[in-house]
């Protein structure tokens, strides 16, 4: 492979995964470890991506939101344990706020089943709290869902959150860094996470190591704002120093 195609695949590899490591790019392209980071060195003098510890990031910004479809179905095992140790943080008694996604429907899975009171800002996870009696109270708000992700947006959504203060907001994470800190794909989902951390006196945010590292479009607020986050053991150990460091407990699971 000439050095034209291998940075080219290089290329295409770290903008299309949102980054990659030597060691991976070096097992795709067959050439030594040396090479790649030579190669990685001159992208990056390149503005084509950026050098990372270990490898290397995109420079793009996360836009595109994969379907809910598809997320329900990933990642499942270390959703539940971060579902199971939100939950666990939860006291009976609360009120809580339960943001959209599917690390959140996992959440209201465990909730529903608890002597507490929940507002849930999907339509799946309003579905899975009210289709059987039990202990935790439903309150639903307003809003329109957002086509395939059931996800409620707009300004009844946002009067809804601006008349309720919550003991706890669990948020989900579509990017979190602690330099860019927390994102969303869509303006209206990140004007709804800006609503409901405002309206919470604590904020725990549930995302798998997926999510940590990247950056998406929709600016939500700095990682200071968060007072916990509950991850699983992928998330890369750099981001998570980082979110300590602004003041965020991170537990990973």
């Amino acid at each position: 492979m000439s050095n034209a195609d291998r940075h080219r695949l290089i290329t295409k590899v770290v903008r299309d995964s949102g980054g990659a490591t030597v060691h991976e790019l070096a097992e795709l392209t067959g050439a030594s470890e040396m090479t790649i980071r030579r190669d990685l060195d001159t992208l990056a003098a390149q503005g084509v991506l950026e050098r990372v510890r270990g490898g290397a990031r995109t420079l793009l910004l996360r836009g595109e939101e994969p379907p809910f479809a598809l997320r329900a179905h990933e990642a499942v095992a270390a959703k539940q344990r971060i579902a199971a140790e939100v939950s666990a943080r939860i006291a009976d008694g609360e009120s809580v706020l339960l943001d959209s996604g599917t690390t959140c429907l996992e959440v209201a899975r465990l909730l529903r089943e608890r002597a507490v009171t929940v507002m849930p800002l999907s339509l799946q996870a309003i579905h899975l709290l009210g289709e059987t009696p039990g202990p935790a109270t439903l309150m639903v708000p307003g809003g329109r869902p957002r086509a395939a992700e059931g996800a409620l947006t707009g300004p009844l959504t946002l009067a809804s959150l601006a008349a309720v203060r919550f003991d706890t907001a669990v948020i989900g994470c579509c990017g979190l860094t602690a330099a860019d800190g927390l994102t969303a794909y869509d303006l209206d989902d990140a004007a709804v996470k800006k609503a409901g951390i405002a309206s919470a006196r604590r904020v725990i945010v549930a995302a798998d190591g997926s999510k940590l590292g990247h950056t998406a479009y929709a600016y939500v607020g700095p990682s200071t704002l968060l007072h916990a986050l509950v991850t699983d053991t992928t998330a890369p150990a750099d981001e998570v120093t980082a979110l300590e460091g602004t003041g965020t407990a991170v537990q990973s699971v």
